[in-house]
């Protein structure tokens, strides 16, 4: 069984969490939400989960994809991007060239952990995130979707049609 790994916090994009994990379990695959703490966490629209694992839990080698979904600036994505582990997980499956998704101001993560110096890819199109992008090294795109190799990224929950399409074909 393939498995997804989701790196999230408190105040998460609700669409951008539960959409890419229906859409993986649909196919089969194990998906499993880790955030800082194991106790529930809750999105900006009402909805709420309890993670599978923390993330310092995380063994990247477990997984066949990494998911970094958005949300608030000031929640999920500006708590994950700070977290170290959650930096050396997407060190690691660049590393190993596994597919990696990220929407919204997830991207954010990517910049810190310095795995998009030369690729393309897209964000929220506000809150610094391209700047943030462009100071480490990425080529900042306003598409629905890119995709750079292994790396998918979206802008916003109404891009997640075309982000998901894009993903199923890498996966597949």
């Amino acid at each position: 069984m393939k498995k997804a790994i989701v790196l999230t916090a408190d105040k998460f994009e609700d669409m951008e969490v539960y959409v890419p994990i229906f859409r993986l379990m649909e196919e089969g695959w194990q998906v499993d939400v880790a955030a800082p703490k194991k106790e529930e966490i809750s999105g900006e629209n009402g909805y709420s989960l309890m993670p599978d694992k923390t993330i310092s839990q995380v063994n990247p080698d477990d997984y066949d994809l990494l998911i970094i979904p958005g949300g608030s600036p000031d929640g999920a994505p500006a708590t994950v991007r700070k977290i170290k582990k959650a930096q050396e997980i997407t060190k690691s499956f660049f590393a190993k060239n596994k597919p990696v998704a990220s929407i919204c101001h997830g991207p954010w993560t990517l910049a810190d952990a310095g795995v998009v110096k030369g690729r393309h890819l897209t964000s929220f199109w506000h809150d610094n995130v391209p700047e943030d992008i462009k100071k480490a090294g990425g080529i900042w795109e306003d598409k629905e979707v890119v995709v750079d190799g292994n790396l998918i990224t979206s802008r916003y929950p109404m891009d997640l049609p075309f982000f998901l399409r894009e993903l199923m074909k890498i996966l597949k």
